[in-house]
């Protein structure tokens, strides 16, 4: 086990290396940084190529790869056209864990941006992962064991209708019942919009009000489709013949669902996760977005829209790092579920 995961980790590099090529090359491509520069104003001719100069952006996009990827002083330039070559500032690049400076927050460090958003999402997306996966698996299993029952077409009707709605109409819709509807009820209402009211301050109160319709719009599309998922992969288990050999012996119906049957119809469910896992780091860009909550998916949105390239591509390397750590860790757990897979 250990020479795998040596070897995957090896094999990640060059894998990292080609994605960061890529990202990079779109990034560049897609947009103009200089236009604005975050500001409301369009970039006067005379500031963007004293802009240009400063950032480096009128070098050849292999030199700016190589000054984001491993950093030089290649930015000794003449910037005021006195013919002296001035410092403008030199930086490790992201080999050494320097990811550079915002575009758009001028000054402030990447790593900082994101840090001071990271856990607001992991905030909201850990509690969603942990309810979806549990909602999934009860329900699922609870489908499975009772095939074509009332409460199974019940269930499967209510899958297929959550799963088929979008993420913005399934918030806009809570938004409007459990927000505006409870309010003019004179019911107890949530919140709709923030990560608390600014009024009352960042209590633990308020944040956990705050959470919950984010929360909920994201566990009934995720938990509608995982649920179907887990019913379809139990309902094959449980057909097979090693199955009727442990009813055969007389175990209990319990431990033959739980200790045989579910821990089977899990490996499959185990690689979804797995994926899942690493968007949780980006946050949920439409979600955020709708309920106002300060993420990485409204940081990514908000400095992609602006071209903020060093931003985008800490994030985008950072998912990229952890989708791979993540399938590395499906892997392993894949192997401590079922015994017959062994990785050599």
């Amino acid at each position: 086990m250990t020479r795998y995961i040596i070897r995957r980790i090896l094999q990640a590099i060059p894998l990292l290396f080609i994605i960061s090529v890529l990202l990079f090359v779109l990034m560049i491509n897609t947009g103009d940084p200089l236009s604005t520069m975050g500001g409301r104003r369009v970039t006067r001719p005379e500031d963007r190529e004293r802009l240009s100069r400063q950032l480096g952006l009128d070098q050849p996009i292999y030199k700016q790869y190589l000054f984001w990827l491993i950093g030089n002083d290649w930015t000794k330039v003449d910037l005021d056209g006195d013919g002296t070559a001035e410092t403008q500032g030199t930086r490790k690049g992201i080999l050494r864990g320097d990811f550079g400076t915002s575009m758009v927050q001028r000054g402030k460090e990447v790593t900082d941006i994101i840090l001071d958003r990271l856990p607001n999402t992991l905030l909201l997306m850990i509690p969603t992962e942990i309810i979806v996966i549990a909602l999934s698996l009860a329900v699922g299993v609870y489908s499975a064991l009772r095939q074509y029952s009332a409460t199974d077409h019940i269930i499967t009707g209510l899958s297929f209708i959550g799963y088929s709605m979008p993420i913005f109409f399934i918030a806009l819709v809570s938004m409007y019942i459990f927000g505006v509807n409870f309010k003019a009820w004179g019911l107890p209402y949530l919140p709709t919009v923030g990560m608390f009211d600014p009024k009352v301050g960042k209590t633990t109160g308020q944040v956990i009000q705050h959470m919950i319709l984010p929360i909920f719009s994201l566990t009934v599309i995720t938990a509608a489709g995982y649920s179907r998922f887990v019913r379809s992969q139990m309902l094959e288990v449980i057909s097979e013949d090693y199955i009727r050999t442990a009813r055969a012996k007389g175990l209990p119906n319990r431990m033959v669902i739980t200790g045989h049957a579910l821990k089977n119809a899990a490996l499959p469910l185990v690689t979804i996760v797995g994926l899942d896992v690493p968007l949780l780091l980006g946050g949920a860009v439409v979600t955020e977005s709708i309920f106002a909550w300060p993420g990485m998916g409204r940081l990514f949105i908000d400095h992609l829209s602006r071209s903020d390239t060093p931003v985008v591509m800490g994030i985008l390397m950072m998912i990229s790092v952890a989708v791979i750590l993540s399938q590395l860790i499906t892997d392993i757990i894949y192997a401590w579920l079922d015994p017959r897979i062994r990785y050599s």
